[in-house]
Order: C-alpha cells, then structure tokens, then sequence
C-alpha cells in the first residue's frame, strides 16, 4: 500500500523536486521509501512514496518503467491474482525477463501486453494508480471496481494535478484551492463528500471503476470510461439468479470466501486482521484461521460505555477459533484525544464518527502487523442493515395510504413541539415510555411526506434534509441517489437499497473511513468481502438467501455456524460508534461551542447560523437530538479551521 501523486504542465522546471515535495506531504501511506520520475521535453512527474508489502527489494521500488521503456507507473495498491496473471504473460512470445515478484511490475506487463482496459479486467484488487504512455504521450489514472483505493485528479492553474490525497494536490504551487459550496451542501447530506466530487473546485474524485485519459500537455481529459459495471453485473443476476439447494449455495459460498480471503494473506511482511465479534469479521477472521497453520494476530477495541462494547463478544470468538488476540479498553479521553486530528488524517470534511474508533483498532494492529484483512462489505451485499428491514416495513405500511393525506399528516405533526411532547411522555408508565418521543414524531413527518420509496430511501440516508439552506449559496448538485435512469431494473425495494449502499455509501463513507484511518499509521487494510467476484455472486442470490425467518445475511451466517457455534453469533447487532451525543453535552461542549460561536460562522461566510445556533441550543437542553447534524457541522468547522492554519 503506498501513496501517489504528480502533475503535468509543460514547461515547468524542477519537476521531480516538485513531484517529491507532493508525494512527501503524504509520507503517512508510504514511509518505507520515496522515489520519482520526470519528462522535462513532457513536463510530466511521477511521484511515489512505498509501503513495503510484496516484494521489499529494490526490484520493487516505484516509479517503475516497463521492460520495454515505454511506461512508467505509480501506483497503489495490491493485485491479489498478479501471479496467475503473470503464468499467462510467460506463454506469451515475447515474454519480459521479471526483475522481481512484485505485483508493479505484472501491472506494467499487463498493460504492455493488453492494454489498459483489458489490463485492468483482469486484475482482481484494489488500486489507484497514474500510467504515463511515453509513446502516445497519455497520462492514465485508474480505480479499483469498488472504489477501495482513493484518486483526486483535476486542474489548478496552467497544471494537472493528481494524487491519493488532497493534501499532496495542495503542496503544489500552482494550487488555489476553492471550495466548493455545492459540494459541501453534498456532505452535509450525506456526512462525506461523494463521487465525483470533492470538497473543492475543479477538482474531481475518479469513480470506482473507471479510468480517464489525460492528454494534450494535460489540457483534455477524457470523461471518466467504465471498465466494469455493477448496474449490468446486477441486471443479469436480476435476469439469471443463482439458485440450489442450501447446502450447495452454502459450499459455493464458503469457497468463494475461502478464496478471496486466501489471495488476500499473501504479504511478505506480518498480517493481522480486525475483529469487532460481528458476522462479516467474524467470517473473515475463520476463513483466515482456516488457512493458516499458526495463530492469526486479531484485533480489536472495546468501551466501557454500555450499547457501545463488542469487544467481548470478539474475545469470544478469538478464543473459540484459537487467535493470537489482542484488545485495548478504549477511555473516553484516549477517543477525545483524536478528534483534534481527524482534520489532517481525513484531508476532506468527512463525518462518519466511527472514524474515531476505526483509527484507533488501526493503531493498535499497526503496533503488532503491517496489514490487516476487515469484514467491510457484508451489510451492502448481504442484507447486514438495519434500516434495510426497518425502511422497507415502515413504507409498506405508509404507502398504503394515498400520498395526500400522507403529506396532510406530515404537515399536521410537523407543527407539534416537541418539548410538551416529551414532557407528557415522562408521565407513562415504564413499558409505555418511548424516550425522545417528541423528535421521533418529527423525524416520522419528515417519512410521511415522501411520495416513493426511492425518495423516502433518500430521506433515511440523509443527515441534513436540505442541506442548500444550510450552506450560503450553495445549489445541491445530481447524485446516483437523484438520477434513476442509471439505476438498473430492480424490482425488489429492498434490493434497490442494497445497490445505492453499494454505489454510494460504501465507497464514499466506509471505504473512506477505513482508507484514511488505516494509512494514517501506515497500515495496509485488506476487504476480501469486496472481491468483485463475491459481489457479483451476492447481487445474484435471491432475496431468500439474505433474508430468511427475519434473519439478514442468511447465507452468510450459514457459512459461519461452519465455523463458529450459533449461539455464540445470536444477538442484536451493533454499530461501531462512539457516543457523541453525551460528549457534545459534557467533555466536548467547549471545543464545540467555540467552533458553532456565531461572529465566527458569519466571518466565515459557509454556514447559515441561525439553524446552526438553533440546532447546538436544542441539543444542549435535550430538547432534539441533533448530535449526527452537529457533528457533520463540526468536523467541516474543524477542518475549515486546519486549512486555514
């Protein structure tokens, strides 16, 4: 796992010196080696910084030129499948003398070989990577199929810029660097700026799955082209679905696993992997131990919060399968003393605030292993959400009724305050008394108003509902969730969540979360849940293989209980969160009162401060509970605060 950046502008001087100064600012991802690579006659630079995973020799160094000198590559990431793809490469007539067994180099001879587009078809992996054509004189970015590996890319000035992060983009000195109000109304939406988007103008995140061509001293680029697509992987499971008996649908299943997880253990340096206690870790976690003839390193982080603690529920498991584990009892001032840094780790306002404990599991497997396998992907591919379950019941009910008198019931309940609500609530008996029963009938207008399901969906992903108010002269861009004419046919509800998680949600905020807390302490993370083949099986099951008897990840469980005892997996499931909304009344009030102070909101000119005030006073008297809102407004305040610094 490493870091990438570089730029294209001809006629510049001191191309490597300033290619190297871009690649240093993200150090974080690489700190093992540096190197660069230039054109002067171009203008083009290449800049890499190594984390050292496959092949520690010098034979693996980066920027890297093919065997025949006609490209140099930097690139970042891991192709689990390099060493097949290299058999096929050896039958070929013209095959390269390798120098080395790192995958770099099959990524380079692959395109030699194939070309860019049949290059990247065959990799199964997760990568970001720049590829400069020296005889077409092409720059080539490209992303991995489910988006793992981050790529910013755009225009500053007279230059083309590229890298893995913002903040390597921002050492170069053509950089400017304006922010985009309608992207920001985006993440205040969605808690993370989406795709394509990024938090500033001019410059784009590349999609999952896509590539671009840059050309013309780096003035054209060509819009983003698709090289794999899950709407059409969807629409021929929708059209073909896997069916079997359950035993066989739970043996291909289990194999299929086996084998993602199994091409995902191959490092030369010391692996590891999280273990929350959950379905998709835990599945992860047995499939490795499985395969593997020596205890395998676990990890995992606890709080002594109540309805925030997995920690001996991974324990469980650890012992049950025979792990080398290892946990760390979280204090509330170990997590508090990480927010100051989100800032800086994240590079982009991003407020998913399991970002907290995320960082710190990284921390921990880091101090013990250089990678780490996780269990992200199974609730998006196998049914794992509850607001999957949730949604659907809730709008089968609703949709019942005619959308009149839906909307006539929403503004009816939209008018009734909140407070007198809660207060009468306080006089019900115990099994009667619903807790903050006032801001649930409010946020229950809010689903009453919606006239599909497709918008009512949108609504319950949605932080802020109309984020444009908020931000001063913002106009909220088309996302996937606004245009359904790329949406494939589905006619299952349910199935149609699953797709938007996955083309949104997962790569924009899981994937993020995960990308950016792990490289923070130069940690490699590996998701064998996101093979593309495991994906394309999972979008192909019949719904009754996700949800059965009121279980989610039916099929997935099955392959588990292979491995571990039911009874041990039986029960509610949690999320991996800190409890914000106590800390924004008691040890964070200060630090968030001076970020929401209303003469610095008005100097600042993003935000709108009277929802913002409205908002931080209500939560403080327990009135609403804005703590998700205020949180997404806070770390954008507290990143507006670190660029400016």
């Amino acid at each position: 796992m490493c870091g990438i950046a570089g730029f294209w502008q001809p006629g510049a001087r001191s191309l490597e010196d300033t290619a190297r100064e871009m690649a240093l600012r993200i150090s974080n991802r690489g700190p093992d080696s540096a190197g660069e690579w230039s054109d002067a006659e171009t203008g083009i630079a290449l800049a890499h910084r190594r984390l050292s995973i496959i092949d520690l020799s010098v034979a693996g160094h980066q920027p890297m030129l093919s065997a025949d000198g006609r490209y140099a590559l930097s690139y970042n990431g891991e192709i689990y499948n390099h060493f097949d793809i290299r058999e096929e490469i050896e039958k070929l007539p013209l095959a390269p003398d390798w120098r080395g067994h790192s995958d770099t180099e099959t990524l380079l001879e692959t395109v030699s070989c194939w070309g860019i587009e049949a290059a990247l078809s065959r990799f199964n992996g997760m990568f970001a990577f720049a590829l400069w054509d020296r005889q077409e004189r092409k720059l080539y970015l490209a992303r991995d199929r489910m988006g793992e590996k981050p790529l910013y890319y755009g225009h500053q000035g007279k230059s083309f810029l590229f890298g893995s992060e913002l903040k390597a983009l921002r050492s170069h000195p053509q950089w400017q660097g304006d922010i985009d109000r309608d992207a920001l109304a985006l993440y205040f939406r969605h808690n993370a700026v989406p795709a394509p988007y990024s938090i500033y103008r001019s410059i784009k995140k590349l999609p999952p799955a896509h590539y671009v061509a840059i050309s013309d001293g780096g003035r054209t680029i060509s819009e983003p082209i698709c090289y794999w697509n899950l709407e059409k992987e969807i629409s021929q499971g929708q059209s073909q679905p896997l069916t079997g008996p359950d035993r066989e649908m739970t043996d291909r299943l289990e194999a299929l696993l086996m084998d993602a997880v199994g091409i995902r253990m191959a490092a030369d340096v010391p692996l590891g992997a999280f273990l929350s206690g959950g379905f998709d870790s835990s599945t992860v976690v047995a499939l490795m131990q499985a395969q593997s003839n020596r205890p395998v390193r676990t990890f995992s982080i606890g709080f002594n919060e109540a309805g925030y603690n997995e920690a001996e529920h991974a324990k469980a498991v650890a012992d049950h399968l025979g792990t080398d584990h290892t946990e760390l009892y979280v204090t509330p001032e170990d997590a508090l003393s990480v927010i100051h840094d989100l800032p800086e780790m994240w590079d982009e306002p991003f407020a998913d605030s399991s970002q907290i404990p995320t960082y710190l599991v990284s921390k921990l497997a880091r101090e013990h292993v250089t990678v780490s396998l996780s269990g992200d992907g199974g609730d998006e591919l196998f049914y794992g959400y509850g607001r999957y379950t949730f949604g659907n019941s809730i709008w089968k009910k609703l949709s019942i009724f005619p959308a009149p008198l839906r909307a006539g019931a929403a503004r009816l309940l939209a008018t009734l305050p909140p407070a007198p609500l809660n207060t009468l609530m306080g006089l019900m008996p115990g099994r009667l008394h619903q807790p903050a029963f006032g801001d649930k009938l409010l946020k229950l207008a809010e689903v009453l108003a919606h006239r599909d399901g497709e918008s009512f969906y949108r609504s319950l992903v949605s932080h802020h509902k109309n984020p444009a108010q908020l931000v001063i002269g913002a106009t909220e861009p088309p996302t996937i969730l606004t245009d359904r004419s790329t949406w494939p046919e589905m006619s299952d509800f349910r199935e149609r969540m699953m797709f938007l998680d996955a083309k949104t949600y997962l790569h924009d905020d899981i994937l993020t979360k995960v990308d950016r807390a792990s490289m923070a302490v130069s940690l490699e993370a590996r998701v064998p849940l996101l093979d593309h083949r495991v994906v394309e099986f999972a979008f192909s099951l019949p719904m009754d293989f996700k949800l059965r008897n009121g279980q989610s990840k039916w099929l997935l469980r099955e392959v588990l209980y292979r491995h571990v005892p039911r009874a041990m997996m039986e029960r509610p499931k949690m999320g991996f969160g800190v409890p914000i909304e106590e800390w924004l009344r008691g040890p964070l009030r200060d630090w968030a009162e001076d970020l929401l102070n209303e003469k610095r909101l008005r100097e600042q000119g993003y935000l709108n401060p009277e929802p913002v005030r409205k908002m931080w006073q209500e939560h403080l008297s327990g009135k609403r509970r804005w703590h998700y809102y205020l949180w997404d407004i806070l770390m954008f305040q507290a990143w507006l605060e670190a660029q400016q610094n």
